[in-house]
């Protein structure tokens, strides 16, 4: 057991190492690498760049609206399609800075980014994450996360958690079922790529009966991956289910 003193001293030790890396590693705009004031923020040109979501929109799939219509007015999306979900709520429109963003997390290991992401999903979903909720982050297929070592929505869902005092879980909703990455595939082929793609083992049903759970994924295009983690969560008993990205594909 180690004594005050010594966890004292090792806190300040880690202090010091952080001061020194920030002079000689100063911090950079995660997005186009320029130098900025602080870790994680992004460059004025980059952060002009972006397009972040904000009300008036959609109650339901949260996609803007050009003008204030009344909060209960539902987008044409949302009247023909109604989503198994309650709500879906992105902090950005997907453009070239969120798309550079998610790809430095996702597939160049570059986990850092995962703070700037998180911080403006955390704002955006701030409704979605009021009272016991319980974060699950899309899960990918065991192949594939092996080859690329984690996965980027349990990231980002661990980050919100850690922000907002949420429950996280990773381990109870699982991917059965390798799937095509969804890149490329036309919206029909995007439902039946994921389709009984996701299972709640029966041992883990216990986690999310009766719970309010909040998917988390990075980007949200189609729909048919957290509509599909959806039906399984609300298979295994989940009160109800909302969706959170950092990015949102807006037609």
């Amino acid at each position: 057991m180690f004594s005050p003193a010594f966890r004292k001293a090792g806190t300040a030790t880690k202090g010091l190492s952080a001061a020194v890396l920030d002079l000689l590693l100063p911090p950079v705009c995660p997005a186009c690498r320029a130098p900025v004031g602080e870790p994680h923020a992004l460059c004025a040109r980059c952060w002009s760049e972006i397009r972040f979501i904000e009300k008036p929109y959609c109650p339901v799939y949260g996609t803007p609206f050009a003008y204030r219509l009344g909060s209960s007015v539902l987008s044409a999306e949302a009247l023909a399609d109604p989503p198994p979900f309650d709500r879906s709520r992105a902090a950005t429109a997907f453009g070239d800075i969120t798309q550079d963003l998610v790809h430095q997390l996702k597939y160049h290991d570059r986990p850092e980014v995962a703070s700037f992401m998180a911080r403006a999903m955390a704002r955006a979903g701030a409704e979605l994450l009021e009272g016991e909720t319980l974060l699950i982050p899309i899960p990918l297929h065991r192949w594939r996360l092996w080859r690329r070592r984690f996965n980027q929505a349990a990231v980002l869902a661990r980050k919100i958690a850690e922000m907002t005092s949420t429950g996280f879980d990773a381990r109870t909703l699982v991917r059965i079922r390798a799937t095509r990455q969804q890149v490329g595939l036309s919206g029909s082929q995007r439902r039946l790529n994921v389709q009984s793609a996701f299972l709640v083992p029966e041992a883990m049903k216990i986690r999310v009966q009766g719970r309010h759970v909040v998917l988390v994924d990075d980007v949200y295009t189609s729909g048919a991956t957290v509509k599909a983690a959806t039906r399984a969560l609300l298979r295994a008993g989940a009160a109800r289910v909302d969706v959170l990205t950092f990015a949102r594909v807006l037609r």
